[in-house]
């Protein structure tokens, strides 16, 4: 049952920057997050670790950052942010993703309130302010603080013998390197880590598509190693953490005997007692001068989840963090243009944030007998969901040979349109399970996944 290190040196892991020595980071500025109305630092039920990978290239050599693709400049702040709760019990352990750039206000001078996107803490003020900033924007107390980068990322995927990546359809990103197939591919150190950090993605871009891919890296990786038994005793588990301690930074309250306690509880759990979740965004482009493109936090439902917590529930089921939609939709009816060749289902689907043109005035004079049939490009089935969810009991045709736009022909019967709700927090972040966050089941590819490096 090898859970302990590898789950949190891989957490700690996923980052966009250096890796950092094996030395003490002080926490004492959490203090402060205290002193200005946050956690009394007290506690509460259960353990909490806040794990940051940190966007450097201090140390890295020319050809380490062509190698890594980290060219770019680097920002000397959290890149990965990852809150892990341990509960009381040690029966459930819950690992929340904080956006980098989510909008806060900082922890620290209480005279003049600072506010900006979390990633920034580090920079401001390194570890201590970004675990005050943490503790002030959750209302939770951080029992311990872990810090490191990508190219300790790298080692750790090829020392576990590579790691496991999938995708439903090609993914590509310039920008990290990342070039795969659809499918499910073993990965080593280096392609693992293009896929964890891809941010511009053909699908989904931005930060929760990535948070998701990270979560479930680490959740199959979990999964795969619950089987090689490395923490299937103190001893093991003391080995393990030695050989974390070589490539992570921790706080000063955090040393060999507190991380050896968490991995054993650690250890013991089936992935469905670990619960992956993103803190629930309200505004994924809040715009701030001097700030830039920034994620707001939805107020009610990121203090439900901050409140679930705290007081050692389950995220998962709980409709405070994420409501049950009547009838979600899997894809933004915003970006589906559809023709119909009924008025008042065009109308309908109008209203329901569908792009619709009205082809009522050329439909022909028989319909055909049944439902509606919605003719579609083969490789859109996810909006075509959307769309049958919309108009239920609908016949799906996917064509090779059709355009972008989607058809749907009304036919002899009835046609009720109902109102879709589309949840990008759903799409991408809602909590779930480790059982259900797998990778599909099935052999890896047959060919290893590309980079497009050279």
């Amino acid at each position: 049952m090898r859970r302990l290190t590898v789950a949190l040196a891989l957490l700690t892991a996923l980052s966009c920057g250096s890796l950092v020595g094996p030395q003490a980071v002080s926490a004492a500025g959490s203090a402060a997050g205290s002193a200005e109305g946050g956690p009394s630092g007290s506690g509460g039920r259960g353990t909490n670790i806040l794990i940051v990978g940190i966007d450097s290239r201090a140390g890295l050599s020319t050809a380490e950052k062509n190698r890594l693709h980290v060219g770019g400049k680097a920002c000397n702040c959290t890149d990965v942010m990852m809150l892990v709760h341990l509960s009381e019990s040690g029966e459930r352990a819950s690992v929340v993703s904080i956006p980098r750039d989510s909008y806060v206000e900082y922890a620290g001078d209480t005279t003049t309130a600072r506010s900006g996107k979390i990633n920034s803490a580090y920079a401001m003020g390194g570890g201590a302010l970004t675990v005050a900033t943490v503790e002030k924007a959750t209302g939770l107390h951080v029992d311990h603080y872990l810090e490191t980068g990508f190219r300790g990322f790298e080692q750790a995927i090829d020392n576990l013998g590579g790691a496991t990546v999938c995708t439903d359809r090609p993914l590509t990103d310039e920008n990290s390197g990342l070039d795969i197939g659809a499918g499910r591919h073993h990965t080593n150190g280096n392609d693992t880590l293009r896929y964890v950090r891809a941010r511009h993605v053909n699908l989904r871009p931005g930060d929760l598509g990535r948070v998701r891919r990270q979560q479930r890296v680490v959740n199959d990786l979990l999964a795969r190693l619950t089987l090689e038994g490395a923490l299937a005793s103190p001893v093991r588990t003391a080995r393990t953490v030695h050989a974390l301690l070589k490539s992570v930074r921790t706080d000063a309250r955090t040393g060999p005997g507190d991380l050896i306690r968490i991995g054993w509880a650690l250890g013991r759990l089936r992935a469905d007692r670990i619960e992956f979740a993103t803190v629930p965004i309200r505004l994924f482009d809040h715009r701030v001068p001097g700030v830039g493109s920034s994620l707001v936090w939805h107020e009610a439902r990121s203090a439900a989840l901050w409140d679930a917590l705290g007081a050692d529930r389950p995220l998962t089921g709980d409709t405070r963090i994420q409501p049950v939609a009547e009838t979600p939709a899997p894809t933004d009816p915003a970006g589906i243009a559809v023709r119909v060749d009924d008025s008042a289902v065009a109308a309908a689907l109008r209203r329901n944030g569908f792009v619709v043109t009205d082809t009522s005035q050329s439909a022909p004079s028989a319909r055909p007998a049944g439902p509606p049939v919605i003719r579609f490009a083969a490789g859109q089935e996810e909006k075509a969901a959307t769309l049958a969810a919309a108009l239920p009991g609908s016949r799906l045709e996917a064509r090779p040979d059709h355009g972008a736009i989607f058809d749907v022909a009304v036919g002899t019967q009835p046609v009720l349109v109902k109102t879709v709700t589309y949840d990008r927090n759903v799409a991408d972040g809602a909590p779930v399970t480790g059982d259900r966050l797998r990778c599909a089941e099935g052999p890896a590819a047959a060919a290893p996944a590309t980079t497009g490096r050279p």
